[in-house]
């Protein structure tokens, strides 16, 4: 991959993932719950309820600077993955009608893990 194509995908899933991220702390970007299913509901209330949404939001905000400042971007791209496959399947099953923020979230952390292949050639040689 063309290392300015790298940079610009690196920096739109910081940004992506950062915005979301603090956003679970001060809930500056508009949400209309009442148009959220009663299952998505109930499972965002137990995630809340649990505080592990906390967990997801430190998890984002790392990744975020981590791949805004290109330090330890490949580590935190892996541990993203589990984030954006997660996104993926609530929209998937439970709003499906507002999954495209969650397959550009996926799109952009595999293009990002495919930018830094070389760093994982050791984890994968077995």
């Amino acid at each position: 991959m063309n290392s300015k194509v790298f940079m610009v995908v690196r920096i739109l899933l910081g940004l992506f993932v950062l915005v979301f991220g603090l956003d679970k702390f001060f809930h500056f970007v508009p949400m209309d719950q009442s148009a959220m299913s009663e299952a998505a509901l109930g499972y965002m209330g137990g995630l809340a309820a649990a505080k592990t949404i906390y967990l997801v939001a430190i998890v984002e905000v790392l990744a975020g600077l981590a791949l805004l400042f290109n330090k330890y971007g490949a580590l935190m791209a892996l541990i993203l993955m589990s984030v954006s496959v997660n996104a993926v399947l609530f929209h998937a099953t439970l709003e499906p009608a507002t999954i495209p923020g969650s397959l550009i979230l996926i799109v952009l952390n595999v293009l990002v893990l495919f930018g830094y292949k070389a760093k994982y050639k050791d984890l994968l040689a077995g």
